[in-house]
């Protein structure tokens, strides 16, 4: 324990709300009555996202308490994935959206308790360890807040909390610009590709065109039960949000066909909910159901080419997308869908610029973990 810092529980030094329960009978299409849930935390960043928002009838009036309130903590307490469980994002202003049901609001006492600091408290390895010990439930896990509640938190001066928060936003803040500037690599890259090779789906260059399914095979990854999901095992598990707002895995001690598992070089796509093809660099991996392994003929096909020109055409197939609750592209819609095959050295061109960029992403990539660690290891010093 630090000299001249206090030690309370939390329960002490703030306020708890759980969010609104309602029913799928309530739930339409659009309206002004907006609910956030679990998966409007971005788990990479613990920042809210406004991605498939979900809305409930203007009949129903939702109460203030389940509203989020400005310097307040949105979290997660139930859910069926431990991934989610207990993640959070900050409120820095006033939201008119109600929170659901298996979420949570902490308001704390501002005169004893700088929202910013509680926030990174929840950040920190000390609490993951402690939800860790508080989880419960058969198929679902939960947090209760009367165990939340039972956990100690340090309380500095308000001088001193005043610097941690100082301190903790000056680094998120370079972690943020430094990812900013790998969207503007990824933005340099698509506008070399739409220079080079024009409109994909106008073709008005005038490529040779092929459908699909004449120059790739798509395969499926295993569709997986909850409890066949483990937190530690041979191999990584590779979910679709793995590529987009979750880096955290599970795993699977499972043997299986050889084509359910993806290598290093791979090129795989995402067609379910959120839409993209990516290159593998990492070791044997078991994919999920909703990626596609895409292999293809490369004597006509360079695969930095194609990773490309897919990402470019997702918009156009996003047209013939199905499903009510998670939209999906079909295997059969896909393979029929026609490419254009400019020439191959044309193709290799492309590559080589494309390589040249992805080692200065690779460079930002390391400064980005280097950041990442400062950052655990500061709020470590502060917190544990």
């Amino acid at each position: 324990m630090k000299q001249g810092w206090e030690y309370k529980k939390l329960g002490e030094v703030a306020s708890f709300f759980r969010g609104l329960t309602y029913s799928g009978k309530d739930e339409v299409s659009f309206s002004n009555n907006i609910v956030l849930r679990s998966n409007n935390i971005d788990l990479n960043t613990n920042t809210i996202n406004f991605d498939e928002l979900k809305f409930i009838s203007d009949s129903i009036i939702i109460p203030k308490d389940k509203k989020l309130k400005k310097n307040s903590i949105f979290m997660c307490m139930s859910n069926g994935s431990k991934l989610h469980l207990g993640k959070v994002a900050f409120i820095d202003k006033e939201y008119p959206y109600a929170f659901g049901g298996f979420m949570g609001l902490i308001v704390p006492k501002e005169d004893e308790l700088m929202p910013k600091m509680a926030y990174y408290y929840f950040c920190s390895q000390k609490f993951k360890t402690y939800l860790s010990s508080i989880g419960n439930g058969a198929n679902i896990n939960n947090i209760k807040f009367v165990d939340i509640a039972k956990d100690t938190i340090p309380i500095p001066p308000k001088s001193i909390q005043l610097a941690i928060v100082s301190e903790l936003d000056k680094i998120n803040e370079l972690i943020r610009l430094k990812k900013e500037q790998l969207k503007d690599y990824d933005k340099l890259a698509q506008s070399i590709f739409y220079e080079m090779f024009g409109d994909p789906v106008e073709n008005e260059k005038g490529w040779e065109v092929k459908k699909l399914i004449e120059v790739s095979t798509l395969l499926n990854g295993r569709a997986y039960k909850q409890n066949e999901l483990l937190d530690s095992g041979k191999y990584k598990v590779l979910r679709v949000g793995n590529f987009f707002t979750n880096s955290n895995y599970y795993y699977s001690d499972l043997e299986l066909d050889n084509e359910k598992y993806c290598y290093k070089g791979d090129l795989l796509f995402a067609w379910s909910a959120s839409f993209g093809a990516f290159i593998w660099n990492e070791a044997k991996t078991i994919y999920h159901y909703h990626i596609w392994r895409v292999l293809f003929d490369k004597d006509c096909l360079n695969i930095h080419y194609y990773k490309y020109l897919l990402n470019t055409m997702t918009s156009f197939f996003m047209n013939d997308v199905h499903g009510i609750g998670m939209v999906h592209l079909t295997k059969s819609g896909m393979e029929q869908y026609k490419l254009p095959l400019p020439p191959l050295p044309l193709q290799h061109l492309f590559a080589q610029r494309i390589e040249q960029i992805e080692r200065q992403k690779s460079a930002v990539q390391k400064s980005i973990i280097d950041l990442e660690t400062i950052l655990a290891s500061r709020m470590q010093y502060w917190f544990e």
